[in-house]
């Protein structure tokens, strides 16, 4: 196999050029005087460069973006080396650097969606949101939507480690199957945690046995004392996943009536649920 070097760029001779002028015919004071010139040049050959699926020439860039072309060629080749745009053919496409923002900025946009989401939630029923998927055999809390007047479940003990003793992971547990479940408890032993928590694998089994796939999972006091749980089982894809609310125990009479509620619109939010598995 062997090796080729990359064309270089066209060499341009150099041209004497005068500074940008001002966005105005102001001195160089005030708010304008703050920005940087080549940031935004080099931004708007990205943009311009985003514009094109197939590449583009460096002299057609020169002239859809406005930029002298001895200009356009010194930010082009710096942008290559920096991994933004990379230049194939003569042609120049948006490089990997480049990509991972963008990757990164939808995986932001899919979070705030599912927060906002369940922020809706939160607010309509009045008790903190849960959402949770048992994914590569750990339970992964994805979204607490939580106010300062009702506040989320304190997580005193690892919610990975102590799935026999909250709602949330008796639901995700329920789901699975018996192998599973027994893999799962093999790595994290129950153990309890409050006087009412399951005492040991035996009987968590047989409860989670006598839990039908989609029943409303209720937990009181066995993660916390003072709180109680409710969980909803939901299924996305191939997924185990969860919904959850949680209140005081003073108020456990909300619980079932609020959970029911959740339980019946759920279904509005399974768009929500899928597009979080990717995140």
């Amino acid at each position: 196999m062997s090796l080729t070097t990359p064309t270089p760029l066209p060499t341009v001779p150099a041209q004497p050029h005068s500074p940008d002028p001002p966005a105005s015919g102001a001195a160089a004071s005030g708010p304008t005087a703050t920005l940087i010139g080549s940031v935004q040049r080099a931004m708007r050959l990205l943009e311009t460069v985003a514009g094109h699926a197939h590449g583009a020439p460096a002299k057609q860039l020169a002239r859809e973006t406005g930029l002298a072309l001895p200009t356009t060629y010194h930010l082009l080749r710096t942008l290559v080396h920096e991994g933004y745009l990379r230049r194939d053919k003569g042609l120049f496409f948006l490089g990997e650097a480049a990509e991972r923002l963008s990757a990164a900025g939808a995986q932001q946009k899919r979070r705030s969606t599912v927060a906002d989401a369940f922020a809706r939630w939160r607010d309509a029923i009045g008790v903190p949101v849960y959402y949770a998927v048992y994914r590569e055999g750990e339970i992964t809390v994805m979204c607490v939507s939580d106010t300062p007047g009702n506040p989320a479940v304190e997580e005193w003990a690892d919610f990975r480690e102590t799935g026999h003793a909250h709602a949330i992971g008796q639901c995700l547990l329920s789901q699975l199957d018996e192998r599973a479940r027994r893999d799962h408890l093999d790595r994290y032993p129950v153990q309890p945690l409050t006087p009412y928590t399951v005492r040991d694998s035996h009987s968590l089994l047989r409860r989670l046995e006598r839990t039908r796939r989609m029943d409303l999972v209720i937990e009181r006091q066995e993660y916390a004392v003072g709180t109680v749980c409710a969980a909803i089982p939901v299924t996305v894809g191939s997924t185990a996943a969860t919904m959850a609310i949680s209140l005081p125990a003073h108020q456990a009479d909300r619980l079932l009536p609020a959970a029911q509620r959740l339980q019946a619109e759920a279904g509005a939010l399974l768009g929500t649920l899928a597009l979080s598995i990717s995140i």
